[in-house]
């Protein structure tokens, strides 16, 4: 096999498997080469992902060790991301009756959501989470595409619970916004005790959903290692987290004259 076809198959391969290393002895099998022949290959394609800001490609070293990719993004490819988030926001078209804003596009977007993941990945990966944590409904493809990128399992919490869950924790929590009682279920197999969880939102106003989220990561004496969220508003200031990421702040959305006031949270500006 060309030097040109074992670079293709390698970075095929590295790609489709965020954060799992593939040992030397497995490319040698497959592509028929030496391991000495597959380092130079794999130098060269760490070489051009570092020179074009394609993530990165770690060497893993010892007996069990090999390569692995890690996608993570620059801090000019992150501003890129939320600057067309926030440009997408601001459609005034977005407004719906009542002052609420329209973002099912959004969190249906393919594209859009993979780079979303990348960026809460990059964010994250070195507080080195074992799962991402959503509640239903909308929040649940960016958690998705969050937990692809991180190459790690994905658990959605319910607001009810299904007789596929098995055994569940089920508990009460107050709704920051609305101040109402509501109630989330997890399966217990979902995150195993000691882990380590990032919890992902497409919304947040008070933050009673993180919080509960939250508590319930205790009820499964688990550790959580971030919090976050696509889209917070700026009212009210105080949330009840108070370790969490948003990517944009949403400060008014404003039907006489249709306005959506929208911006990049703060903290991508040290990025």
């Amino acid at each position: 096999m060309r030097r040109s076809a074992r670079i293709a198959a390698v970075t095929k391969l590295l790609v489709d498997r965020p954060y799992q290393t593939i040992t030397l002895t497995h490319l040698s099998e497959l592509l028929g080469a030496a391991k000495s022949t597959l380092s130079e290959d794999i130098a060269i394609i760490r070489e051009t992902f570092a020179r074009l800001e394609l993530g990165r490609v770690e060497t893993i070293a010892g007996a069990a060790g090999g390569v692995r990719y890690a996608p993570l993004l620059s801090g000019a490819q992150m501003r890129a991301v939320v600057g067309g988030l926030v440009e997408a926001l601001s459609d005034p078209e977005r407004i719906l009756p009542g002052g609420f804003l329209y973002v099912n596009d959004i969190v249906a977007a393919p594209q859009l959501l993979a780079q979303i993941g990348e960026l809460f990945a990059t964010r994250f990966y070195d507080r080195e989470p074992d799962v991402v944590v959503t509640v239903e409904t909308r929040g649940i493809p960016i958690a998705m595409m969050t937990a692809r990128a991180l190459n790690v399992p994905l658990a959605i919490v319910r607001r009810s619970s299904r007789l596929g869950d098995g055994t569940v924790v089920t508990m009460n929590y107050v709704s920051g916004s609305a101040q109402r009682i509501e109630t989330m279920s997890l399966s217990r197999r979902a995150v195993p005790a000691g882990s380590r969880v990032l919890i992902i939102d497409d919304f947040m106003k008070a933050g009673g959903t993180a919080r509960g989220l939250v508590d319930l990561m205790g009820e499964f004496d688990a550790e959580v290692a971030g919090i976050g969220v696509l889209i917070e508003t700026a009212a009210p200031e105080e949330k009840l987290v108070d370790d969490y990421t948003s990517l944009v702040v949403l400060e008014a959305v404003r039907e006489r004259p249709r306005e959506v006031v929208v911006r990049p949270s703060a903290w991508l500006a040290g990025v």
